[in-house]
């Protein structure tokens, strides 16, 4: 291992599909050892936290020495997943994970029962989607009450990890402001609603403390087939997409399209969001400020998805043709239409498969940007490049999507992973007495090659939308 010039940090970001590592030198950024480690996710989008917490370990393995001098750590997780454990820590079921939207009625009935729409936005910043943790829980009381009735602990993803590092049940305002039973206040500090927990029937007291931004959640324990130095510091930890912010080092107003398993649109924001509408939800940062945020399920893998029906290469998009195709195929969470399919419209003997696919490729983008301007709404920097993270942003087909769409530059950063690499800028911050962004920005994290902006296709945004508006009663069947 080449010697390091400041202390070592460890990243994590627990994800949907597995669990990826990086020691990261605290003083310069650098990643001097990585692993990774997959998980199963069920047909019925939930997950065994156990293997979360194998995973962890395995890829913690794979960093080799460097891990046994890391001086402090952070997990990052997936968002909104319900974590139910019993009184040893250990889980009564498998996670609900984000992306399982069984629970859409649950949904329905807690945002008319506490004043519908407006009321939730201004309460708590968000309208709750299908994919929050309050509605999983009521969905899971209501169908399996021995399920309910056994947990005595409720955690998100990272708490879970955290918990297992430290023995102490701690969560922080970012994740917490993405369950719907977490309400912030003028200061933006806040507290559990104790009309939500109510409503859905959830003691208070299963739920962990809300650490405050810089607090540390505890030192790792000695633990079998750990790596980690027992004693080393344990920042808070925060969700996914909060991760990421940090691993960029965000500033107000510079907008982020990530191109993963879902597709996010978000900026850093001073003021605390209220969309009415539920477009945005109003997200807590992982640091005193907010993290207005827009997310689709169907981003890449249903790219993917349809390039495979097409027997074509996920690069092998084709210009022209008037075909729209939305491809909401597991159900779609902006526009919120949780019981929705996949749709194909405008095909003619002269439309090309290639066609098709660019179609796709553009239903998927014109769903982020729609919703990017409501999260850019009062932004201070309007001509700031689009930063292109994620998966897909490797992809050439995804980017000249989203330069054609958003007649806005893109920037791709150099920097991979950037989950874990926030993770890691946190558990720096806390170990330097720095602001974690501040260490991002320090690290350059979001430095990466630039294209200018190219006129937009409006026409085609157009077209989009008519088939959108047009098929809407369809789209909502179930």
């Amino acid at each position: 291992m080449a010697v390091s010039e400041g202390p070592l940090v460890v990243g994590v970001d627990s994800s949907t599909q597995s669990t990826k590592v990086l020691v990261v030198d605290a003083a310069n950024g650098r990643t001097v050892a990585h692993g990774q480690a997959p998980h199963t996710v069920s047909a019925d989008h939930e997950s065994d936290p156990e293997q979360w917490w194998d995973a962890l370990r395995q890829a913690l393995g794979q960093c080799g020495p460097a891990v046994r001098q890391a001086a402090a750590v952070s997990v990052a997780g997936q968002q909104h997943g319900l974590v139910t454990l019993d009184g040893q820590g250990r889980p009564v079921r498998p996670a609900l994970l984000w992306n399982d939207v069984r629970c859409a009625p649950q949904r329905d009935r807690l945002v008319e029962a506490l004043g519908g729409p407006a009321a939730w936005a201004e309460r708590t910043g968000s309208v709750p989607a299908p994919s929050f943790t309050a509605p999983k829980w009521r969905w899971l009381s209501e169908t399996e009450p021995g399920a309910a009735a056994a947990t005595a602990r409720v955690r998100l993803p990272h708490d879970f990890l955290t918990e297992r590092l430290t023995g102490q049940g701690t969560t922080d305002r970012g994740d917490a402001s993405g369950t719907g039973w977490w309400t912030p206040d003028d200061s933006g500090a806040g507290g559990y609603d104790a009309e939500v927990l109510g409503h859905i029937g959830l003691d208070p007291a299963l739920l962990p403390r809300v650490l405050g931004a810089g607090e540390a959640a505890g030192t790792v324990r000695a633990l079998p087939d750990l790596p980690l130095p027992a004693g080393a510091l344990v920042a808070s930890g925060t969700g996914d997409n909060m991760a990421a912010a940090l691993g960029l080092g965000l500033r107000p107003g510079q907008p982020v399209l990530s191109l993963g398993t879902s597709g996010t649109v978000y900026a850093v924001s001073p003021r605390r969001p209220a969309d009415p509408s539920g477009t945005v939800a109003g997200f807590a940062d992982a640091r005193g400020g907010w993290l207005p945020l827009a997310c689709t399920l169907n981003c890449t893998l249903a790219v993917d998805r349809v390039a495979a029906l097409l027997g074509r290469d996920r690069e092998a998009v084709e210009a022209g043709g008037e075909a729209v195709l939305l491809p909401f195929l597991d159900g779609e969470r902006t526009p919120h239409l949780p019981h929705a399919s996949g749709l194909v419209y405008g095909l003619r003997h002269a439309t090309s498969g290639g066609q098709v696919l660019q179609a796709a490729y553009d239903g998927a983008v014109f769903a982020l940007l729609r919703a990017l301007d409501r999260v850019l709404e009062g932004a201070d920097a309007p001509d700031a490049p689009v930063l292109l993270i994620g998966g897909g942003a490797q992809g050439t087909a995804w980017r000249e999507t989203v330069l054609r769409l958003s007649g806005r530059p893109v920037r791709v950063p150099r920097a991979r992973e950037l989950v874990a690499l926030g993770a890691a800028a946190q558990a720096a911050g806390l170990l330097l007495g720095e602001d974690p962004a501040h260490v991002a920005r320090r690290w350059d994290t979001a430095q990466g090659p630039a294209y200018p902006a190219v006129a937009r296709d409006d026409a085609a945004l157009d077209r989009i939308a008519a088939v959108l508006d047009d098929a809407d009663t369809l789209l909502r069947r179930r």
